[in-house]
């Protein structure tokens, strides 16, 4: 990918969570004289774009995914702090994507410091203008995935708990727990040293080569569930946050480079090309 290619890469998905964020903003309540719910969608961004240039400076991907987790906290925080009448429906949203939040972070956190490094990022991390379009794309992670709970929680209208916030609840804890198990399997996996140059095919992972991503989607359907009931108008588009999950995971930053980098490593075990061939990339086997 050229400059030109990258640099209009970058202005497509500002664009993107511009109108995303111009429709979201419709009965947000005002702080400032601005939508919260604009000054939420920039929070991700701004924090991304600082921590992008020490990084790029010390040729270092450590603090990508604690950037992101402190997106998140930072946003709903901010939320909080500055809506005058939080609903009991926001209050949910907000600790739901805390929770994940802050597990998730600090496990990729640790996971990347104990590892020494994140492969997705050796040949990245050396070309500027690719790495600031990574960095970016996590700035608009943040909002997009959020956005529809965002939309929710800065509304004007708030609304109080109801049938879906108890199917979204459930359906958000089955994903939660999903992505707990599946990373704490492959960690237990990874910490034998018989394994670690081996590919983990037990528990949830003999059922999907990516279980966790299992786990991230169902628990974004759920938040968007719960959101549902308080959105209005053109705040219907923020529900694009599970599918933007779903693309992202399958077709860009997820299981394409995992699967490539699992093929550059594994792609000639005839045990590695069972595996692939018997279990699926996502959705889980449930028999057999």
């Amino acid at each position: 990918m050229n400059n030109l290619k990258i640099l209009f890469a970058i202005l497509v998905v500002l664009i993107i969570s511009a109108a995303i964020a111009m429709a979201g903003s419709q009965s947000s309540v005002m702080v400032g004289g601005l939508p919260l719910f604009l000054l939420c969608a920039s929070i991700g961004f701004l924090l991304h774009w600082v921590v992008f240039i020490p990084s790029y400076l010390f040729q270092t991907e450590h603090y990508f995914d604690l950037t992101g987790s402190i997106s998140y906290v930072s946003t709903v925080a901010f939320a909080f702090i500055t809506h005058p009448s939080l609903g009991t429906r926001g209050v949910l949203l907000g600790i739901l994507v805390l929770i994940w939040a802050v597990r998730l972070g600090s496990f990729l956190f640790l996971r990347v410091k104990r590892d020494g490094r994140d492969r997705r990022f050796d040949e990245i991390k050396t070309r500027c203008l690719r790495f600031l379009f990574t960095w970016t794309l996590g700035g608009a992670w943040v909002f997009i995935t959020m956005a529809a709970a965002l939309a929710a929680i800065s509304s004007s209208t708030q609304t109080g708990l109801d049938a879906f916030a108890i199917v979204g609840g459930l359906l958000w804890l089955a994903g939660f727990a999903i992505e707990v198990i599946a990373d704490r399997q492959k960690s237990a996996f990874r910490s034998e040293a018989s394994n670690k140059q081996k590919f983990i095919t037990s528990g949830l992972w003999s059922r999907s080569r990516h279980p966790n991503y299992v786990g991230e989607i169902l628990l974004w359907i759920g938040i968007a569930v719960i959101a549902l009931p308080a959105l209005s108008g053109w705040q219907y588009v923020t529900l694009i946050s599970p599918v933007f999950v779903i693309f992202l995971l399958v077709r860009v930053s997820g299981i394409p480079m995992l699967e490539k980098s699992a093929a550059a490593r594994w792609g000639e075990d005839p045990a590695y090309q069972e595996y692939v061939a018997r279990v699926p990339a996502l959705l889980p086997k449930l028999s057999g």
